[in-house]
C-alpha cells in the first residue's frame, strides 16, 4: 500500500501517457551513447577521418544542448504536444538518414538533425508529464519511471550498440529508432492530453533564441572539441569566446525583456526563475551529476576496452551492473520523492555515489572484476535515484507556465556536465600513463562533484523545509 495524505485523494498512475512520453525520452538518451562502441565500424564504413568521426559522436549532443532552451520555449508558447510530435517526426527522419548514409557528411548532418529532434522532445515530454499527472505524489512516481527509462537507455547504449553491431551492422543502431518513434506517436495521439497553451500577446523573443542557440552550441562545441584538440587550440578558443559573448548578451536581453512587461517579446528564459527557492541548486546538481557519472562511464568504457582488452559486447556486459540499477532505482526515487520531497532522496543518493566513485581507486590492469562491483553498483544506484528527485525539485520551483523552460534548463545543465566530464576525463586518459592513473584522478573528481551536489541538496532542503502534500 502507498501512504497518501488524507487531505488529497490518491490518483492512480495511468500508464499509456507515461509510456508514450518515456519512449520519446528513451530515444533521445539511447542515441547519445549507442554509437560509442560502433565508432570503429562506422569510421571504416563511411571512410571518415578523425575529426569527422568525432562529430559523428559529438554533433548530436552539441546541437541537442544548443537547442534545448528553444525547444522548451516553443513548447510553452505553441503547445507541448504539437512540439513533442514534431520532435518525434524529426528524430525519425534523421534516424533514417543516419542508417542510409554512405559517407561522413550526410551521417554527421543526420546526427545533428537528431539533436534538433531531441531538443524538441525532452522539455516537452516533461511538461506533458507534469500536465498529465497534476497530483504531486503521482507526478513524482511518474517522474521516477520516466527518468528510469532514460537512465537505462543512456547507460545501455554501449550494450545495445555492441549487440546490434555484432548481430547485424552499425546501421541497425539507427533503424531501431523508427518503430519505437512510431509507437510513441500512436500512443501520444491516443492517450496524451494537450495542455492549454499559455495565452500571451507577446512574441517568441527571436534575439534571445538566436543568442541562446549560438551561445550554448558554441559552449557545447568547445567542451566536445577540447578533449581532442586541446584547450589552447585556436578553434576551441574561438568557440569559447563566441559562446561567452553570446551567452553574456543573452543574459542582458532576457533581463531587459523581463523588466519591460510591455515589450513585444516575452523572455525565452526569465532570469527570475533562478531566484526561485531550489531552482539554481537543482540546476547545479544537474551539472555535477552528469560531470561525475557520465564522465566516468566514458572513462570506464575506455578502461575495459583499452586496458583490459574487452570487445564492444564484452564492455557492454561488464557495465551491466551500473545499467541495471536504473530499472528499480528511478521508480523507487519517485516513490521516495512523493513521500519525503525531492531533497532528501537527492542528497542521500549523491552521497552514495560519492563513496561509490572511490571504489574505482582499486582499479588496475589486472584487478578482479568483482572488486569493481561496488563502484559500478553504487554509482548505478545513485544516478537514477538523483535524476527524478532533481527533476521534481526544479519543476516544483518553477511556475507552471515555465515548465518546459525549467525542464530545458535542467537538461542543458546536465548536457554541460556531460560535455565537461567527457572532455576533462578523456584529457586525463590521454595525458596519463598508464590509463588507470587518469582513471583514479577522474574518480576523485567525480566523487568531489557528487559530494558538492549532496551539499547543495542538503542546503536547499534546509531552505525548503515545508510539508509535502501527498
Amino acid at each position: 500500500m502507498i501512504a497518501t495524505d488524507r487531505r488529497v485523494p490518491a490518483e492512480r498512475l495511468v500508464w499509456p501517457p507515461l509510456v508514450a512520453l518515456s519512449l520519446g525520452y528513451f530515444l533521445v538518451m539511447l542515441d547519445v551513447t549507442v554509437v560509442t562502441v560502433a565508432v570503429p565500424t562506422i569510421r571504416e564504413s563511411v571512410h571518415a577521418d578523425a575529426p569527422a568521426t568525432a562529430w559523428v559522436v559529438d554533433g548530436y549532443s552539441t546541437v541537442f544542448a544548443g537547442l534545448l532552451l528553444l525547444g522548451g520555449g516553443l513548447g510553452d508558447r505553441l503547445g507541448h504536444r504539437g512540439v513533442f510530435l514534431t520532435g518525434l517526426g524529426v528524430f525519425t527522419v534523421a534516424s533514417l538518414g543516419c542508417g542510409f548514409a554512405t559517407t561522413s557528411v550526410p551521417l554527421i548532418a543526420s546526427r545533428m538533425l537528431q539533436g534538433v529532434g531531441g531538443a524538441l522532445l525532452v522539455p516537452t515530454s516533461l511538461a506533458l508529464l507534469a500536465a498529465a499527472y497534476p497530483v504531486r505524489a503521482t507526478r513524482a512516481r511518474a517522474l521516477g519511471v520516466w527518468a528510469g527509462v532514460a537512465g537505462v537507455a543512456f547507460a545501455a547504449g554501449p550494450l545495445v550498440g555492441g549487440l546490434l553491431v555484432a548481430g547485424l551492422n552499425w546501421r541497425a543502431a539507427f533503424w531501431i529508432n523508427v518503430p519505437v518513434a512510431l509507437l510513441a506517436v500512436w500512443l501520444t495521439l491516443r492517450h496524451v492530453p494537450a495542455p492549454a497553451v499559455r495565452a500571451s500577446g507577446r512574441g517568441l523573443d527571436p534575439v534571445g533564441q538566436v543568442l541562446g542557440v549560438v551561445g550554448l552550441t558554441a559552449l557545447a562545441g568547445t567542451l566536445n572539441e577540447a578533449g581532442a584538440r586541446g584547450w589552447t587550440s585556436p578553434p576551441v578558443l574561438a568557440a569559447c569566446g563566441v559562446g561567452i559573448v553570446a551567452l553574456g548578451l543573452f543574459v542582458l536581453v532576457e533581463r531587459r525583456l523581463e523588466a519591460t512587461p510591455g515589450a513585444g517579446s516575452a523572455p525565452l528564459l526569465p532570469p527570475s526563475l533562478f531566484r526561485s527557492p531550489g531552482f539554481s541548486p537543482a540546476a547545479a546538481v544537474g551539472v555535477l551529476l552528469n560531470l561525475g557519472y557520465y564522465g566516468m562511464l566514458y572513462l570506464s568504457t575506455l578502461y575495459f576496452q583499452n586496458e583490459r582488452g574487452y570487445g564492444a559486447l564484452g564492455t557492454g556486459v561488464a557495465l551491466l551492473p551500473t545499467v541495471c540499477m536504473a530499472v528499480f532505482a528511478a521508480p523507487l526515487s519517485g516513490r521516495l520523492t512523493a513521500r519525503h520531497g525531492p531533497h532528501a532522496p537527492m542528497a542521500g543518493a549523491l552521497l552514495l555515489g560519492a563513496f561509490g566513485f572511490l571504489g574505482w581507486l582499486v582499479a588496475g590492469p589486472d584487478t578482479p572484476y568483482w572488486q569493481l562491483l561496488f563502484a559500478l553498483v553504487a554509482t548505478g544506484l545513485a544516478t537514477p535515484t538523483t535524476v527524478p528527485a532533481a527533476t521534481a525539485a526544479i519543476v516544483q520551483a518553477a511556475p507552471d507556465a515555465n515548465a518546459g523552460v525549467a525542464s530545458a534548463v535542467f537538461n542543458v545543465a546536465r548536457q554541460i556536465g556531460n560535455s565537461v566530464g567527457v572532455a576533462l576525463f578523456s584529457t586525463l586518459a590521454t595525458t596519463s600513463a598508464p590509463l588507470v592513473s587518469g582513471l583514479h584522478t577522474a574518480a576523485l573528481i567525480a566523487s568531489g562533484a557528487f559530494f558538492a551536489g549532496a551539499f547543495l541538496a542538503l542546503m536547499s532542503w534546509r531552505a525548503n523545509r515545508v510539508p509535502v502534500p501527498l
